[in-house]
């Protein structure tokens, strides 16, 4: 019998590669030899991966060879040349970058959603969804097939987590700088004074602040997350025309992205009808009652694999729409989690029976 397939995990000691790590010691196991690859800096670290230690490794061509399954988790740049080399060494690569998500012949995979598509991959590669995107997608599809999606109107609420490391560091730096002064927030420019030039990633102090903004910029004014959030949700739904628009938004929280939905439907809704398709579908979780403050909120879902729903509520002004908040963990379902699940399907599929 063929042993278990090979992984590398590309990125292993980033943000998201330490979750994959911590998934793939507490998930079910599927892999048999794991390799743990970074950049230079990193070469020769020792990292704990299912139970073991294991050393990271200098990412060569030649480290490829004998590879099954690849998870890539490194800027775009560095996925757009390493990729295809791990598929000319025979690895079927699952990439978390922006490299090949919207190419047509990458299928763009959320296993809750479409797991048909990972067997159709010309390229030999699949690819991740953004964070912001993959929050929202596994409710937005069963209601989908539900009701019939005709458009969506979206304001995101990012953490700083979202923007690498570097988000969250920035972060907490400038928390360090602001806590104690209770007159901060009170006159326009004091906390900019307070924060400084240490804004990190983002173009405004973000303790103390909301910033209407997150990617770079697209055309129009648009960012690119606003645009990835609506290419992405027609792609993953398969419904190209859908009218889509979106406000990104990062806020002061370290882990865990929030989208507050205005969904439109082609047919009537109800909502109670809407919280038992959503109770029923898988990798939801939903925490909906106004009357005992039971919100879905960032510092409850993180470190959590669900993405957890409430609010919902029928539109008042339209009988075919409805309104709800949604937040997830945006390392783990938005980055690590959908990536190591689309590797298991692969592996799945590799694996005789």
């Amino acid at each position: 019998m063929r042993a278990l397939p090979t992984l590398a995990v590309v990125g292993a000691t980033g943000a998201v590669g330490t979750v994959m790590c911590q998934l793939l010691s507490a998930r079910r196991n599927v892999w048999g030899e794991i390799r743990l690859f970074a950049s230079e800096r990193s070469v020769g670290r020792r990292v704990r991966c299912r139970g073991e230690e294991l050393t990271v490794q200098a990412l060569t061509p030649e480290a490829f060879d004998g590879v099954d399954v690849a998870m890539f988790d490194v800027p775009d740049e560095v996925s757009a040349e390493w990729a295809p080399i791990a598929v000319a060494r025979g690895a079927v690569v699952v990439d978390n970058s922006a490299a090949f998500r919207m190419d047509r012949d990458v299928p763009l995979v959320v296993p809750e959603v479409n797991p048909d598509q990972v067997r159709h991959r010309p390229r030999g590669i699949l690819a991740n969804g953004t964070c912001t995107t993959l929050a929202m997608i596994v409710a937005i599809a069963p209601l989908h097939r539900e009701y019939g999606l005709r458009e969506l109107v979206l304001a995101s609420y990012q953490a700083a987590s979202g923007a690498g490391q570097v988000g969250a560091d920035a972060l907490h730096a400038q928390l360090g700088k602001v806590a104690g002064d209770r007159m901060l927030g009170a006159r326009p420019g004091d906390v900019r004074q307070a924060v400084g030039d240490e804004l990190g990633p983002f173009p405004a102090p973000l303790a103390l602040n909301v910033v209407p903004w997150a990617g770079g910029l697209a055309d129009d004014g648009w960012s690119s997350d606003e645009v990835e959030l609506r290419n992405e949700t027609r792609k993953i739904l398969g419904l190209p025309d859908l009218k889509v628009s979106a406000t990104c938004v990062r806020v002061p929280v370290v882990t865990g992205h929030s989208v507050a939905v205005h969904a439109v439907f082609a047919t009537e809704v109800d909502a109670e009808e809407a919280r038992e398709v959503l109770r029923n579908a898988p990798g939801v979780i939903m925490v909906d009652d106004p009357a005992t403050g039971e919100f879905p909120m960032p510092i409850d879902a993180v470190g959590t694999d669900p993405t957890w729903v409430g609010r919902l509520r029928r539109a008042l002004d339209d009988p075919r729409a409805l309104d709800f908040f949604i937040t997830g963990d945006n390392l783990r379902k938005g980055a690590a989690l959908n990536t190591t699940q689309i590797a298991e399907l692969v592996a799945k599929e590799l694996t005789p029976r």
